[in-house]
């Protein structure tokens, strides 16, 4: 009984480039910036004027900063469930270095 064979297509191989590749110059050492350590997360309540407010001594009273300005150094998370139609925020300041 006679077998056949595949004979598979055999195709050239393609040589390297004449021309050998220029050289990259070297990329730039990136600085990683130490990691961030946050402390123990708040809650605030911001209104529609964008007043904010955090429970302290059993009361919710202003607090001193607005969430645009927590976003620039701080954690801010928004919360699903609204306050008397207030926004509830979770933020996590970061610590000092020193500690």
């Amino acid at each position: 009984m006679a077998r056949r064979r595949h004979h598979q297509n055999k195709r050239p191989k393609s040589r390297g480039a004449a021309n050998p590749a220029p050289e990259r110059a070297a990329l730039p050492l990136i600085e990683k910036k130490p990691p961030v350590v946050y402390g123990k997360p708040f809650i605030l309540l911001e209104n529609a004027q964008k007043i904010t407010f955090i429970f302290n001594g059993g009361q919710w009273v202003q607090h001193s900063r607005s969430i645009a300005e927590c976003r620039q150094d701080s954690q801010v998370k928004e919360l699903p469930q609204k306050i008397n139609g207030m926004t509830r925020y979770e933020i996590c300041s970061p610590r000092d270095s020193g500690t």
